[in-house]
């Protein structure tokens, strides 16, 4: 018994030397900070990588921030960018305690004894989603330290939102040295890696090991990223979770159906009567976050021949993306948790099936065949699933194995009961508490996994294939399947109550989409997104030349 005591005097000794090991200082060349000693890590929150975005620096593209003076104390987070408030009741709310404009930080974790010298640890630099809208760098699903103890440092950036993050004007490609606008979310996230470039040896990491991930808007924010010519050489892997490749605005011409996103800036500023650009600057940044949506402004990026030269699908074709290894994949139930992107339930399998061979002429019967009109609850919601998410994890893989970079895919199909019995099996966005190690830290309204032991199996296998992609650029984990590159073969990895190997996935999937989204771009009035299913615009023929066609839906940001 007194051995007992002695061993556990020992230890709480022990314990308490760890908790008072002192804070660590680092000197970046942005300047010094000091972040928190956690256990075997080092945390630094809120460290900003760009000037403040404010007052006329509103819309502009980030500027340099000058290195500070004295020892800037990073030990809390920044505030979120100003976004809408959460829709009340909504799985992926969470509270942000901080909104402002002045926003551009970002959180490093980082292992305590990485080296600080030649090499360091592999980077993984995280972006979040949230349709571009919403979300934040602070949320604690986004906690890196799970990560970080596997040897590699994880960064997590913001980035800024909606409509101060993506409004394109007339007034603003006018005042712009370059004659574009739009994309300053985009260009925020760029600065981010170049920030990590410079600074990023001081904390521990590799800037010649650098790769970016992230899941859904941040997963589309990746392929923007693989697209863009301004980010070249700032990564060197890319981890793609539930992207999709849909078309976006043109700065200037109206293309695929869609408005440019001039003219839709300029819409817009009518519709908040803030007449042109400086009613728009004038305007408090609260209410413009708040108004924007619900005038309908959707932020994307736009087409302007700088910064994204051309449509996704165009970059991916010609082989100008970034050529780098992928991991990519999507979610079983995508859409159980997105319901306001599935095109609406018809009122009786014949209505279905009539609906379907209207539009969709000689490829009805291969659509049938995939999502056929014997359940069309989950017909109706597979459709959007696939075109969005699926076509594009498959065509990502596709395209860098095209280009001769090893590429991994993924599906997502694991549930547990209390994501199961809401009808959320494998929603949207559900593998993220396994892939950063959090299931104890996802906001209230979540389905919570449940604290077993398989659980916490998935998720270590999980990390381990994740955090091997961002060390070497193939993902491996202890005691689990080998996971093949997608290859001739097709392969996956299917993440069910284990992972498992398979190959195949789909069959008939990726080709129905191709082919429908190549008649799209074909006819050139067309946009490819969640226009699918019984809302689907007449798919033209083979070989159909341009005409003009109704403006694209609605964005689901603003339903």
């Amino acid at each position: 018994m007194r051995g007992r005591l002695v061993l556990a005097a020992v230890l709480a000794l022990c314990a308490g030397a760890a908790a008072a090991r002192p804070a660590p200082v680092v000197q970046a060349p942005a300047g010094a900070a000091r972040g928190e000693a956690l256990g075997d890590l080092n945390v630094f929150r809120g460290v900003p990588y760009a000037a403040p975005p404010v007052g006329p620096l509103r819309w502009k593209p980030p500027l340099p921030l000058p290195r500070w003076e004295g020892v800037r104390q990073a030990t809390q987070f920044g505030p979120a960018c100003l976004q809408p408030r959460s829709t009340p009741g909504s799985i992926y709310a969470s509270e942000l305690p901080q909104l402002s404009e002045d926003c551009l930080t970002l959180n490093v974790w980082a292992p305590k004894d990485a080296p600080k010298d030649a090499g360091g640890a592999p980077v993984m630099v995280w972006i979040h989603g949230g349709s571009l809208v919403a979300g934040s760098s602070r949320e604690a699903m986004y906690d890196g330290a799970a990560l970080a103890r596997r040897g590699i440092v994880v960064v997590s950036i913001n980035y800024r939102l909606g409509v101060l993050g993506y409004l394109a004007h007339p007034e603003l490609s006018a005042e712009s040295p370059d004659g574009v606008s739009g994309n300053y979310g985009l260009l925020d996230q760029i600065a981010a890696l170049t920030w990590v470039k410079r600074n990023i040896a001081a904390f521990g990491g590799d800037p010649a090991n650098v790769t970016v991930a992230g899941e859904s808007a941040g997963g589309l924010s990746v392929m923007y990223l693989m697209a863009s010519p301004l980010a070249r050489g700032l990564f060197h892997r890319a981890i793609l979770q539930s992207a999709y490749m849909v078309s976006t605005p043109e700065l200037k011409e109206r293309r695929f159906g869609m408005e440019p996103a001039e003219a839709a800036g300029a819409e817009l500023a009518q519709r908040l009567g803030a007449g042109g650009l400086a009613g728009l600057r004038a305007m408090d940044g609260v209410e413009l976050a708040d108004k924007a949506p619900k005038a309908g402004f959707a932020p994307f990026g736009a087409i302007d021949g700088k910064v994204l030269p051309r449509q996704l699908v165009e970059v991916f074709d010609r082989g100008e993306q970034a050529p780098v290894p992928v991991l990519a994949g999507f979610n079983q139930g995508e859409i159980r948790s997105l319901r306001r992107l599935a095109p609406p339930k018809p009122a009786s399998a014949a209505d279905y099936e009539r609906e379907i061979r209207a539009r969709y002429g000689d490829l009805a019967d291969d659509f049938l065949k995939l999502y056929p009109s014997t359940d069309l609850g989950e017909s109706v919601i597979a459709t959007t699933r696939d075109a969005l998410y699926g076509w594009t994890a498959e065509r990502l893989a596709r395209k860098q194995t095209e280009l001769g970079q090893p590429a991994f895919l993924y599906l997502f199909d694991h549930g547990y009961p209390a994501a199961d019995e809401r009808d959320l099996h494998a929603f949207h966005a559900s593998e993220i508490p396994y892939v950063f190690g959090t299931a104890d830290r996802t906001p209230p309204a979540w389905p919570k996994p449940p604290a077993s032991s398989a659980e916490t199996r998935l998720s270590a296998a999980i990390q381990g294939y994740w955090s091997a992609f961002v060390k070497t650029g193939a993902p491996a984990a202890p005691g689990q399947p080998a996971w093949s590159p997608y290859g001739d073969t097709r392969a996956y990895m299917a993440f069910e109550a284990a992972p498992r190997r398979k190959t195949g996935l789909m069959p008939g999937m990726y080709e129905l989409n191709e082919a429908v989204v190549g008649r799209r771009r074909a006819h050139g009035g067309i946009p490819w997104n969640w226009n699918v299913g019984v809302v689907s615009p007449p798919l033209p023929p083979p070989g159909s030349s341009p005409s003009p066609s109704p403006s694209a839906p609605v964005s689901p940001e603003s339903r």
